[in-house]
C-alpha cells in the first residue's frame, strides 16, 4: 500500500488542485510501478510560509531575494 506525502506552503491551492495532485499522483504509481489505486494513500499537508524555509531563509524572504537578483544562499 503506497502512501504519499506532498507539503506545499499554504497559498490558496484549490480543491481541484489538489484532487488533480491527488488523482495524479496515483495514476503515476500505477502506471510506474504496478500499485493498486484502490489501496495507494495520498496525503497534502499545507505548511505556513512562516513555517517553512529555503537556503537558511523564510521561503517570503528567500523569494524576495530571488525576485531582486540577490544571491542564492
Amino acid at each position: 500500500m503506497p502512501y504519499v506525502n506532498i507539503q506545499i506552503t499554504r497559498e490558496g491551492a484549490t480543491a481541484a488542485q489538489k484532487a488533480e495532485l491527488i488523482g495524479g499522483v496515483t495514476a503515476l504509481l500505477q502506471r510506474v510501478l504496478g500499485k493498486n489505486p484502490a489501496t495507494t494513500v495520498v496525503v497534502i499537508d499545507e505548511v505556513d510560509t512562516d513555517n517553512w524555509g529555503i537556503g537558511g531563509l523564510p521561503v517570503l524572504d528567500y523569494r524576495a531575494q530571488q525576485a531582486s537578483g540577490g544571491p542564492a544562499r
